[in-house]
């Protein structure tokens, strides 16, 4: 099984009456925090592709489990906006996808992303079969299973701690937010206990266990929103995927946007850079980041529309972070 942790003997910023001591700063391979790329590289001597899938899944917020609505700012597509044709079995959206990487990267191995809906709700028989016909294709090597925290049954569970003896394996889980408050302003359908018991008995399996969280829901501050950096890093999340706060169209967020707009703050590029850099600084430093934005399709952005590609945010964040002597764990509390 693969391991992103590391041992790291000269730990950045212990805590001490009050303040923060800082000591020589992890070696994140020249960057201020501990990216994905970074550790994938180390495992396999290459850039690895994430190619993103819609398995077909729905929802229990959608389909009158839990709700018929959903969390008011999943999109249509169910955040998987970029993710390949669901009409399309999943050996050929991954074939389609390397298809269209190939004139632009030299890519040869990639990770399976089941990324739109809720990829762990389902027959298990029906559920095996799709992660099994992705890990068939030539050139995957492993999967992302994302899914919400109140969708792992124990029988699918057991399968998936088999199934990370022999490949690579990720569960992430959509957190969203650490405030039971906003968890119901969002009509997310779970309290954070849910997501800890979830992100515990994942991680007990030995399986590579991630978060993503959104940053600047309604009623959060940036106060409020870092302090969720000090309750992600007590669990045992190996990853860590945050973006910010996206209005689509289609969505109840947008349309509640459009009526009461004062309920929300949209953060410019600089203030969400400020909030990054702090959060990062929060965070336990054997988390690996994934990301710190999303993209969505410009027909469906609303807002906000910062013209940015994830890599020149990250330039900035990077940037930001070595004019502030800032790294990832700088101002952790063990």
């Amino acid at each position: 099984m693969i391991s992103f942790k590391e041992q790291l003997p000269d730990f950045a910023g212990r805590y001490h009456g009050g303040s923060f001591m800082t000591v020589k700063p992890p070696d994140f391979g020249g960057k201020p925090y501990r990216s994905l790329d970074y550790h994938l590289r180390n495992r396999y001597g290459e850039k690895i592709y994430k190619v993103s899938l819609d398995g077909g899944m729905t929802c229990p917020n959608r389909d009158g489990t839990l709700g018929k609505c959903g969390c008011i700012f999943c999109s249509e597509g169910g955040s998987g906006d970029f993710a390949g044709d669901r009409t399309h079995p999943v050996h050929q959206q991954i074939e389609e996808q390397k298809t269209r990487l190939s004139p632009k990267f030299p890519a040869t191995h990639f990770i399976a992303y089941f990324q739109a809906y809720t990829n762990t709700y389902g027959e298990l028989e029906s559920l095996k079969r799709k992660y099994e016909e992705a890990l068939a294709v030539d050139g995957v090597v492993g999967l992302v299973i994302g899914t919400r925290p109140d969708c792992m049954p124990d029988d699918l569970l057991r399968y998936l701690e088999n199934l990370n003896k022999h490949t690579f394996l990720l569960v992430e889980y959509g957190i969203e937010s650490t405030r039971d408050e906003t968890l119901r302003r969002i009509n997310r359908g779970h309290t954070f206990q849910v997501t800890v018991n979830a992100v515990e008995r994942t991680a007990a399996c030995g399986i590579l266990t991630g978060g993503h969280v959104i940053l600047g829901l309604p009623g959060e501050t940036h106060r409020s929103i870092v302090a969720q950096a000090k309750d992600l890093s007590r669990l045992p999340l190996t990853t860590l995927k945050m973006h910010q706060l996206q209005l689509i169209r289609g969505t109840r967020m947008a349309l509640e946007y459009e009526r009461n707009p004062e309920d929300f703050h949209l953060f410019n590029v600089d203030e969400y850079v400020d909030l990054v850099v702090d959060y990062v600084e929060h965070l336990r430093p054997d988390i690996v980041l994934e990301r710190f934005v999303s993209q969505s399709p410009k027909e469906l952005l609303i807002a906000p529309d910062w013209g940015l590609k994830n890599y020149e945010f990250n330039h900035r964040v990077q940037k930001r972070m070595k004019e502030l002597d800032a790294y990832q764990g700088k101002k952790y509390e063990m």
